[in-house]
């Protein structure tokens, strides 16, 4: 450790003695940094963060890529120190709880879409490599052999790593050193007043923990997240585990129905040995606790991230779990060494990794131990090479918007994903605190027209309008009923009644949510042809479909821009990537000094998307002459101002739903007068399940964050420019390099389920992501790029009478007509190839978003024995 006090840094890091702070430094120094700082208000590692007092056990089983790909890297950076002890580890459904049963089979088939190594087992495999288990209590239960302990304590593998990154002469880690403000000047870092002075530096890296929103308030920011409390209580002594000589000695036990785990710890000559340990998270009324209210040190129990602990408090939990760990009741409860640990809960439940809205300012928050190596390396590829390997939108900070980043919303979100720790989340489960933040200007007339909400960036957004249910009288033969309520769940069959209306008639789709930025200046043509793969310096009044690549060429954004005059634009964008999108425009407009103002209109502008054969004859009595709205005056592509029914409004002839209309973007105080009108004019509400799935489906459009991601690049997509254009622009070169390629390790492909009933006779109808399957060995595909497939997408569509699904192929099976599995709940179901790249099942020649009334029919032939390529003489 340096005797002097640095006065300038390459990086900070506020927070170093937590398990990021740790291994970020160490991944940072891997990756050529050559001056970092390390403070910590505690010692390195730290004594009284969550990290000291943490179980240190690691479950492969995460619920998503990310987090999988984080925690398996931990596990085995672990190993390779020689810090991991690989017991293996069980998830267990109770008898009589089937809904957990499902849920287990869920998550094997998650790990095999994702990349673990879970199975399901009896109860009796259960008992025999749990022995403290009542087999008759259970049904069955996952098996996860990778699942391990952190040895002797992850405080300890912190220790080593300090000392490793120390060593090189590139990182210095002042322990007892707490950060007393972060100095921010013009939206960019300057550098720390810590108790010993200031340092300088362009990057400070928040690794606070529980203790982060009150550093991040250092510097101006609300970090998403609220410690919450977790109770641990030790039971034993435990004779057992006496002479074996081992940190643990019994597999990892989770019994989630109950909210509950249990694990040994080890033999009492070890660190923390003798006793049983019972762990639990609240699944009623999480305690939560402001970071400002945490104690300070040497108050209360053993460290201020450990609060006092009472037996009533998981008494209930506790009796539930004699059942499965009978031995739980025959031990005496150790009080004395039991506590409620603090936990960093965040509103959606994942990690807050990224940079922040001040430039050189980072976090890496709301991390476990199981995910501690994987984050500091994905956290230090970032910031050295502007993008990690793995795309980080579902983690990265910048997905929030500022509103879900007050105090209000972050606790009570937090409250409620802090409940569902180990709930049953069903992928479609809306949230039901932080609601009706906004509201479309017709959320009245929606209420009243029997809108099921749910929410999308604070938005309220119907998925379906019950007033439409008469309609599924009409189209009842091609919407099948979906027995299994599962797949039922946060479904209503009414959408898919208001898809085929729209397609048969018209429909009038809310798009509020959309994200809507004008950028106006001398440059600002500059700044967005330098970010847009398309080439945006196109007329006035002209649209154009484009995506933000990273310098790497990953695919980061996905929107239209639309050209209003010779210096102004407006750009659109997904609702849950606005953030995101207007951020990055944002830092590449200041890094490359471009002259131009960014004007957020997302809450003064709404979106209502008419659309279907009839669309025209509709809007054709509302504008001044018909003429205004013909082909002829008001091409596809373009956009345009004209009164609709005396109200001034910009319309662009676009369609994300495969049908013949416009984009309507009016003032929101006039959206409800622009609803009635169409309302009136007896145009069907249609809700955003059409929009957002159904339709999308059936024409192989691509949804950013699930289709799209930086991992794949846009010819593995099926979304490359016929011509590489010449200006420069961010990505440019390795997309070239790209598309020099004779083949891509993998390609988005359309696929259809063949035959959808399972093994009791009841229809399936695929919800979330699901792995692929060779049909000849039941292996996942892997590509070259060692990425695995399982499906991006799944939807019914009602157009094509077809269960559609979408996903990445390795080459070799991205081919039309080649026959594959998908895993869905332990069973395997057939599924075809039906396209390969932008080539959707529904009018694939888009021959109905240019000419209303076009009567077109699915060219792709239903029988998998026939599918074919579709040839030049097709209609």
């Amino acid at each position: 450790m340096a005797n002097t006090f640095p006065k300038e840094a390459q990086l900070v890091i506020v927070g170093a003695g937590g398990i990021v702070g740790t291994f970020l430094a160490y991944h940072l120094v891997q990756q050529g940094w050559t001056n970092v700082v390390g403070i910590d208000t505690s010692s390195i590692p730290t004594n009284i963060g969550s990290t000291a007092h943490a179980s240190d056990f690691c479950y492969s089983t995460g619920g998503d890529k990310f987090t999988i790909f984080t925690t398996r890297y931990s596990q085995q950076f672990f190993e390779r120190m020689g810090r991991y002890l690989k017991k293996g580890g069980m998830e267990v459904a109770r008898v009589g709880d089937d809904e957990r049963m499902d849920e287990l089979k869920r998550k094997v088939g998650i790990g095999k879409a994702f990349g673990t190594n879970v199975s399901i087992i009896s109860p009796k495999e259960a008992k025999e490599k749990f022995p403290l288990l009542d087999e008759n209590s259970i049904q069955g239960a996952m098996w996860d052999p990778d699942a391990g302990l952190v040895t002797p304590r992850s405080q300890q593998a912190a220790a080593e790593i300090v000392e490793a990154a120390t060593a090189t002469g590139a990182y210095h880690p002042y322990p007892n050193t707490p950060a007393i403000d972060i100095e921010v000047d013009n939206g960019r870092v300057r550098g720390v007043h810590t108790s010993r002075g200031f340092i300088e530096s362009p990057y400070v890296v928040i690794t606070s923990g529980i203790w982060g929103p009150m550093v991040g308030k250092m510097a101006g920011i609300n970090i998403p997240l609220v410690p919450v409390e977790h109770p641990l209580l030790f039971f034993g002594p435990l004779d057992t585990l006496t002479g074996t000589g081992e940190e643990m000695v019994y597999p990892l036990f989770r019994d989630q129905s109950n909210s509950a785990y249990v694990r040994d710890t080890g033999d009492p000559k070890t660190t923390e040995g003798g006793w049983l340990e019972f762990g639990y998270y609240e699944q009623y009324d999480p305690r939560v606790v402001l970071p400002e209210n945490i104690r300070k040190s040497g108050e209360g129990l053993f460290s201020p991230s450990m609060n006092e602990l009472l037996m009533e408090q998981v008494a209930s939990a506790y009796e539930l779990g004699c059942e499965t760990v009978p031995l739980l009741g025959e031990l005496p409860w150790n009080d004395r060494h039991s506590f409620n640990g603090l936990l960093s809960f965040t509103p959606d439940g994942n990690q807050v990794l990224g940079e922040t809205e001040i430039r050189g300012l980072w976090l890496g928050e709301a991390v476990w131990v199981k995910d501690g190596p994987g984050v500091g390396h994905v956290l230090a590829q970032w910031m050295t090479h502007g993008h990690p390997e793995h795309d980080p939108h579902a983690v990265d900070y910048k997905r929030f918007y500022p509103f879900q980043t007050e105090l209000d919303f972050v606790r009570n979100r937090s409250w409620e994903t802090a409940k569902k720790v180990y709930g049953i989340v069903h992928p479609r489960e809306p949230y039901t605190e932080g609601r009706n933040i906004f509201q479309s200007p017709f959320y009245a007339s929606e209420v009243e027209l029997g809108g099921y909400f749910m929410e999308a960036a604070g938005w309220e957004r119907a998925h379906g309008y019950a007033a439409n249910e008469h309609l599924l009288e009409k189209f009842r033969d091609r919407i099948p009923h979906r027995e299994h309520e599962w797949d039922a769940r946060h479904f209503w069959e009414v959408s898919n009644a208001e898809h085929l209306e729209m397609s048969e008639r018209v429909g009038m789709i809310n798009l509020s949510h959309f994200a809507i930025f004008d950028i106006e200046g001398p440059d600002a043509l500059a700044l967005l042809d330098y970010l847009s793969v398309a080439n945006v310096n196109v007329a006035d009044g002209r649209a154009v479909y484009t995506n933000f690549l990273t310098e790497n060429a990953g695919i980061h954004s996905d929107l239209t821009i639309m050209r209003l005059g010779p210096d102004r634009f407006r750009v659109v964008t997904g609702g849950a990537d606005g953030n995101r999108d207007y951020l990055w425009i944002r830092n590449w407009r200041d890094d490359m000094g471009f002259n131009a103002v960014i004007n957020d209109r997302t809450h003064e502008l709404i979106t209502i998307g008419l659309w279907g054969p009839e669309a025209r004859t509709v809007l054709e009595q509302f504008v001044p002459e018909p003429e205004d709205v013909s082909n002829e005056s008001f091409p596809f592509g373009t956009a345009r101002h004209i009164n609709i029914a005396g109200i001034p409004a910009w319309a662009i002839r676009l369609s994300y739903v495969g049908e013949f209309g416009w984009e309507i973007y009016v003032h929101y105080d006039e959206g409800a007068a622009l609803w009635k009108a169409l309302l009136d004019a007896g145009v069907t509400p249609v809700g955003i399940e059409t929009y957002a799935n159904s339709r999308r489906l059936e024409k192989a459009f691509r949804l950013q964050g699930t289709d799209l991601e930086t991992e794949y690049n846009l010819i593995e997509a099926g979304l490359a420019r016929p011509r590489l254009k010449s200006a420069d622009f961010v990505g440019r070169a390795c997309y070239a390099d790209i598309r020099g390629r004779e083949d891509q390790p993998a390609y988005l492909s359309t696929m259809t389920v063949d035959t959808s009933f399972d093994s009791n006779g009841i229809r399936r109808f695929i919800v979330g992501q699901w792995p692929i399957l060779d049909p000849d060995t039941k292996e996942v595909l892997i590509d070259t790029a060692d990425r695995r497939s399982y499906n991006t997408s799944a939807a019914w569509g009602p157009s094509v009478n077809e269960q559609i699904l979408m996903g990445y192929l390795p080459k070799e099976f991205a081919r039309v007509g080649q026959q594959l599995l998908i895993e869905y709940f332990g069973e395997h179901f057939p599924i075809t190839v039906r396209g390969v790249g932008a080539h959707g099942l529904f009018d694939p020649d888009n021959l109905r978003v240019r000419t209303p009334g076009t009567v077109t029919r699915n060219r792709m032939v239903v029988n998998p024995t026939r599918v074919r390529e579709p040839q030049s003489g097709d209609t």
